[in-house]
């Protein structure tokens, strides 16, 4: 081996390195700057589990939220709505659509996978989805999702912050929120490793063959102009 041409392999790599992190570093403060200017009060990042980039990521994909005519139309346009198989007089609802903005979807899975450790609500649903209805991991947190975009899109229609709350509606701190989940909303550890492992009888396909949130090309369902309010 020749130890020398070695040396100076790893030193280019080292300077690549140190470069891509400077551009990293530049790129997530212009993502923080625009961000402030399109929500100078903070109402994303003020959500469970959205911080800077993914509340960048959230709003820059969705656009201004007052150009959708109903919070279903939002909820469609990120793909993570049920399909519905139906046939004569029965109907049934399958996986999630994924035909949204597969970039959104993506920020919004990650989100929720935070959100249910902070909020007590979002807890408690995620722990009902899990042990009551038996769904898998992915799949309870595309509905925890689509839960946290629709509080997202109210509070920035109402120009309030996102406010916890215990599921009574009492207003609660983060930490006495994280405390509210670890006393009343446990995920039994071989449950939850089972869950997020395999998929049982009533997750689709799709959801087995993606461990996060799916994605495809872009989609406007039930989307109005940017000025419809």
């Amino acid at each position: 081996m020749d130890h020398p041409d070695l040396a100076e392999d790893i030193a280019i790599e080292a300077r690549l390195a140190l470069q891509l992190t400077e551009e990293i570093k530049d790129l997530d403060e212009r993502t923080a700057l625009l961000l402030r200017q399109a929500d100078p009060t903070g109402i994303l990042t003020s959500a469970p589990g959205v911080a800077t980039i993914t509340a960048a990521a959230i709003l820059g994909r969705l656009g201004d939220p007052n150009r959708f005519t109903s919070l279903a139309g939002a909820r469609a346009f990120t793909g993570l709505v049920p399909t519905l198989d139906a046939s004569g007089l029965t109907g049934r609802q399958g996986g999630h659509t994924k035909r949204g903005d597969a970039v959104l979807r993506e920020a919004l899975f990650m989100a929720a996978g935070q959100a249910r450790r902070i909020d007590p609500t979002l807890a408690a649903k995620y722990q009902r989805l899990m042990i009551n209805t038996g769904k898998h991991h992915n799949s309870a947190l595309c509905h925890i999702a689509t839960t946290l975009l629709t509080r997202i899109i109210a509070c920035w229609r109402a120009g309030q912050p996102y406010i916890l709350r215990d599921v009574d509606g009492t207003p609660v701190t983060v930490d006495q929120a994280r405390k509210i989940i670890a006393e009343r909303y446990p995920i039994p550890k071989d449950l939850r490793t089972r869950r997020r492992t395999t998929t049982d009888t009533g997750t689709d396909r799709r959801s087995k063959e993606s461990p996060s949130a799916p994605s495809t090309g872009p989609s406007n369902h039930n989307a109005t102009t940017p000025n419809a309010a």
